[in-house]
Order: structure tokens, then C-alpha cells, then sequence
């Protein structure tokens, strides 16, 4: 993992949030700790998998690729 790429990201975020909040314009994610955690348990997951190797091509298996 990128640590320059990861704290341009935090930045970046935290510059989105304040213009969000400096406008007054509903962020575009869960405003509260249950959604964060919601976010944090989908990456966790797609990390899991990966970790475990399992897993199909669904694109491929469709034929779209």
C-alpha cells in the first residue's frame, strides 16, 4: 500500500467533506458510525476473499469481458 497515495486520499476527502458541509449539501455517505462500519465490513469482506483466493469471474463467466 502507497502511504503518499493513502494520506492524498484522506486529504482529498477531507477537503470534499468540508466544501460538503460548507455548502450545506447532504454528504453523499452514511452520516452515521452504523453506515461507516457498513462501508468498512464490504472492504473487509472483498479483502477476505482475495486473501482466501475464491471466487469466480462473473464478468467472464457472462461473457462480457
Amino acid at each position: 500500500m502507497d502511504l503518499t497515495l493513502t494520506i492524498l486520499a484522506l486529504l482529498t476527502g477531507v477537503l470534499a467533506g468540508g466544501l460538503f458541509s460548507f455548502f450545506q449539501i447532504p454528504i453523499p455517505a452514511p452520516p452515521e458510525l452504523p453506515g461507516l462500519m457498513g462501508i468498512v465490513g464490504i472492504y473487509l469482506g472483498y479483502k477476505l476473499i482475495q486473501w482466501l483466493d475464491v471466487g469466480i469471474d462473473l464478468l467472464g463467466a457472462l461473457g462480457v469481458q
